[in-house]
């Protein structure tokens, strides 16, 4: 069996897992417009911050799974754990369409974090293990253009479908389409553990935490670097918790029909999702600290550029500077996790990392709506931009660049 480390000595693997990534972020896509709208139209969900619960469901959720499937990756290989995410996966559609209530679509996403977790965490280790130090930051760059490629195609199918046949149930058709498409191309994956064995053997680095609070601690704060990276995946899904829940409810009330907002949504996760082929190769050549700290600087100008804006052009201009700033460091961040990880316990730290990071989701959209219902949908908008910049000073004092 092939144990050679590199994107061409493990072109199929390679290409399979990049197409599960899409067909996973596809199914968060199916969400992106059409679940906040649907809130308010069709269950009479009045509250902003109550509108986008369920962003509060499926980010604390996916957190806790991250961890989990960190661990279970390393335990028990990445294929086993890829086909139980998909299972996870196929009826979240199902449930959406036949909701007979707001609880149900929350409970929804509680089962779709669980998914994106499993599914996703274990597409993401999956990549990292095939190739070589030297390019994962291209690898991961390629792996999360895929899955934000999928978000974005789907949430501008989904909000073409619901601009022209309703809001509900058809844009939920095509998630089942995505699910099964997903689960099926996992089948087809090698298994990847060997890959680790072997890398750890060259790098003779057999270093391993045994308990689960020795990994935790080691990823969120006993190791400087691991510490700046959660805090930086923290705030990178902070800033799109806002803008899953909340940006297509500011853009409603300024008058925008859903298909504009539909563009809008789309064209800030298609410029995340092409601008990471470039970016992560980019820390590969440059190191991984100055692109995402001027990823974050640049997320934060798009972001507040968004919240003072009144046109639609202007919209459009400051979503390319948010989605552009969230392409420089999420990829960035994922390398930068793996550069400090020893190979044995790669999954785990960085199931550790991905927990923190999509708790930003939960927290972000729950900052966001609750600074929507006290001040102003502008106020819930631009306060995650000034986040961004923290983000950005935390990791400039505490990020040691190891090349």
């Amino acid at each position: 069996m092939n144990t050679q480390l590199g994107i061409r000595e493990n072109l199929y693997p390679f290409v399979a897992i990049t197409l599960i990534t899409a067909f996973v972020g596809g199914m968060v896509g199916i969400e992106r417009t059409i679940i906040p709208i649907l809130a308010q139209e069709r269950y009479g969900v009045a509250s902003t911050t109550a509108a986008i619960s369920f962003i509060l469901s499926f980010g604390l959720t996916k957190g806790v799974f991250n961890f989990i499937a960190g661990i279970l990756n390393d335990r028990f290989g990445r294929k086993k754990i890829e086909i139980l995410g998909w299972l996870f996966g196929l009826p979240v559609p199902i449930m959406l369409i036949y909701a007979p209530s707001w609880e149900w679509v929350i409970f929804a996403n509680f089962i779709l974090g669980i998914n994106q977790a499993l599914a996703w965490s274990t597409a993401v280790t999956y990549t990292l293990d095939i190739v070589r130090q030297d390019q994962r930051g291209l690898a991961s760059g390629v792996n999360e253009f895929a899955g934000y490629l999928g978000v974005g195609i789907l949430t501008f199918i989904t909000s073409y479908i619901g601009a022209v046949y309703g809001v509900h149930p058809y844009p939920m058709l095509a998630g089942i389409v995505i699910a099964l498409l997903g689960t099926l191309l996992s089948l087809t994956i090698p298994e990847s553990h060997h890959h680790v064995k072997s890398e750890a053997h060259q790098t003779q680095n057999h270093q391993e935490e045994t308990s689960f609070l020795g990994v935790f601690t080691l990823a969120s704060f006993r190791d400087r670097n691991l510490f700046a990276c959660s805090q930086g995946g923290f705030v990178a899904n902070f800033t799109d918790g806002m803008a899953w829940g909340l940006l297509p409810i500011f853009l409603h009330s300024k008058g925008l029909s859903l298909s504009q907002i539909g563009w809008v949504a789309t064209f800030y996760p298609m410029v995340w999702a092409f601008s990471q082929l470039a970016t992560g190769l980019m820390s590969d050549k440059l190191g991984r600290k100055p692109v995402i700290v001027k990823g974050f600087l640049v997320q934060g100008v798009g972001i507040m550029g968004i919240a003072l804006s009144n046109s639609f052009l202007l919209w459009m201009l400051f979503a390319l500077m948010f989605g552009l700033g969230k392409g420089m460091v999420y990829p960035t961040l994922i390398a930068a996790v793996s550069d400090n990880s020893p190979p044995l316990m790669r999954g785990s730290i960085l199931g550790v990392y991905r927990l923190w990071r999509d708790w930003g989701y939960a927290f972000g959209a729950l900052f966001a709506g609750m600074m929507a219902d006290t001040l102003s949908l502008q106020w819930g908008v631009g306060a995650t931009g000034l986040i961004a910049f923290v983000s950005a000073a935390v990791f400039i004092s505490a990020y040691r660049e190891s090349k």
